[in-house]
């Protein structure tokens, strides 16, 4: 597999760069200590075109394709996580339903100010009875005349408290089942819509200024308009949305190991122990080997997988492929960086702490790798 990025996304890439480690960077511990992400930086984010990574230029995004996010994501995956999933979890999982999916007066309607970043979005599937077992949704919509009711309540809804526009599943015939068969739907709810609720910011172990929160439905009307692809299809909808969402967590967790690589080398060569640099000490080299071998390894699978949606071929094993490899190296990753530090990894002012807890997220969220490694094995088992 060969991937050459063009002069315009190599320019990009450096830009990115750049902008996280001058200007994101030093404001890490300032967004850990106040759990929230000062506005001068999302506003550069916004005038970057960090929002419309993912949305067509017609609607006024940059139109990356695959490839082209998975280099900005992994680029944006080396500075403050939090900071990342607000924009990630917008230009992913919370707008490519719209992209994908919508019908164009609903693109029409929303993508312009999702891709200026002023509409953020957010991915409502998780319930509290329905996390890896994504079809046994409570969550219920009944149509009556041209809208629709919206009854239930989702969880650890990743930009709840701060969205504009929500992507929800919900079940809307109960007699066809809640998986593939047609049962569920997916809707384009605003904020502001009669009947929805958002429930306080979740308190967590990681993620400082990326809010989640509950989203409540409490009669919610929604126009009929607002349905995103085929009514029943919602469930094959997700499958594809979380997907694409993958593989640009992959793509975060590659930047973030990336990062702590050159954080432990640096400091290595730094620390004088016995005096020489521990750099200098085969078990300190050995961890530094793994942690760079198994991070091309995984920047390899993510960009395999890029492409391959780049090419419109099938690409849910491979998805489920790279965000189980690069979310599992990058917590191992992390877990090396702390003990090449020592005792001063676990010292808050230093970034290692931060990305050690943060890392722990990414085996969880967007399906957790028990539920990759199914998906994985199934696929193995229709393709033999």
């Amino acid at each position: 597999m060969t991937i050459t990025l063009t002069k315009e996304m190599q320019q990009m890439k450096e830009m990115i760069r750049n902008f996280v480690e001058r200007e994101v960077e030093p404001f890490a511990i300032q967004i850990e200590e106040e759990d929230a992400i000062p506005e001068h930086l999302v506003e550069k984010a916004k005038d970057l075109g960090l929002f419309g990574i993912s949305i067509p230029e017609q609607y006024g995004g940059i139109g990356l394709n695959a490839v082209g996010k998975a280099t900005v994501l992994e680029q944006l995956g080396r500075t403050h996580n939090g900071f990342v999933s607000l924009i990630s979890a917008h230009t992913g999982i919370g707008s490519t339903g719209l992209v994908k999916l919508a019908s164009e007066h609903l693109k029409n309607k929303y993508l312009p100010e999702m891709a200026a970043g002023t509409k953020i979005g957010a991915f409502a599937l998780s319930e509290p009875g329905a996390g890896s077992d994504a079809t046994n949704l409570a969550t219920s919509a009944e149509k009556k005349g041209d809208y629709w009711v919206m009854n239930g309540t989702k969880h650890f809804i990743t930009n709840g408290p701060i969205a504009d526009v929500y992507t929800v599943f919900a079940l809307t015939d109960k007699d066809k089942g809640k998986g593939a068969k047609g049962g569920i739907t997916a809707f384009l709810v605003e904020r502001d819509f009669p009947g929805l609720t958002v429930g306080k910011k979740d308190k967590k172990m990681g993620l400082r200024g990326s809010y989640t929160s509950q989203v409540i439905f409490e009669d919610c009307i929604i126009p009929e308009e607002n349905v995103i692809g085929e009514v029943g299809m919602g469930y094959i909808s997700a499958l594809k949305i979380l997907g694409e969402g993958r593989v640009g967590l992959a793509a975060r967790a590659v930047g973030s190991s990336g990062k702590l690589i050159e954080l432990s080398a640096k400091y290595a060569k730094e620390r004088i122990q016995f005096g020489k640099p521990i750099a200098d000490n085969q078990a300190i080299q050995w961890m530094l080997a793994d942690m760079a071998t198994e991070t091309e390894a995984a920047r390899a699978l993510t960009m395999m997988a890029a492409q391959k949606i780049d090419e419109g071929k099938k690409v849910i094993k491979e998805a489920s492929m790279a965000k189980l490899f690069a979310s599992d190296v990058f917590n191992r990753v992390a877990d090396k960086a702390v003990q090449i530090h020592g005792g001063m990894g676990y010292m808050a002012e230093y970034p290692v702490e931060r990305f050690y807890r943060d890392a722990r997220i990414t085996k969880i969220y967007e399906g957790t790798n028990e539920i990759q490694r199914l998906i994985i094995a199934r696929n193995v088992l229709e393709e033999c």
